[in-house]
């Protein structure tokens, strides 16, 4: 099956197309089809966003489209930046580094033993009869107060994993996509996929 990722995020789609190599689903860009739409993120959740964003991109190519909407949630700041994690700061000279920065110094008074944050993901799939399916996946952990590693993208260098005893930019590409939120989705997605018929069971 074709399905197009609704995302120009090429870190995105190589991480999400390593870990549905076994679905049996090609995974293109929209950027392979010509299309290039900015979506608006209007939605207040990851799901409403996720959705939006699929369903836009379905229409524009007349494919089953893949949306990821993804983010971090840092439990003393009431789950910010969330939804706004790739806009955070909502300042566009900031970068994923500035952006890292940001969230350092608006954590800096957060103390040890209250510095939870969970990575969240959530994936949806609209396809061109109006089938919608979608799953979320979280990985739970804690705020570091300096960057460590340089894997991964995004905020997992700050992103302290307990159970591998170091951040998500520590660890292999590998040994990344059998925790991250991404994969935790995915797996959940496509235990979907097989119970509507679209994934052999």
């Amino acid at each position: 099956m074709k399905v197009v990722l609704a995302s120009k995020n090429k870190h995105k789609w190589e991480e999400i197309r390593k870990i549905t190599k076994k679905f049996d689903m090609e995974l293109v860009m929209e950027s392979d089809l010509g299309v290039d739409i900015d979506v608006e993120e209007t939605g207040t959740t990851f799901e409403e966003n996720s959705f939006l964003k699929a369903n836009a991109v379905m229409r524009a190519t007349g494919l089953p489209a893949l949306a990821d909407d993804s983010g971090i949630a840092v439990d003393a700041l009431n789950g910010e930046p969330g939804i706004y994690s790739a806009r955070y700061g909502f300042d566009d000279t900031l970068d994923d580094w500035g952006r890292l920065q940001l969230l350092l110094k608006n954590t800096e008074n957060v103390p040890d033993g209250r510095r939870q944050a969970q990575f969240v993901c959530v994936i949806t799939m609209v396809t061109p009869e109006g089938k919608v399916i979608q799953a979320r996946g979280e990985v739970h952990g804690e705020l570091l107060r300096a960057p460590a590693g340089t894997g991964g993208f995004g905020y997992d260098p700050i992103f302290y994993y307990p159970p591998f005893g170091k951040t998500l930019a520590e660890v292999t590409p590998e040994e990344k996509n059998q925790v991250s939120h991404r994969a935790v989705a995915l797996r959940a997605f496509y235990d979907k996929l097989k119970e509507e018929g679209y994934a052999d069971k």
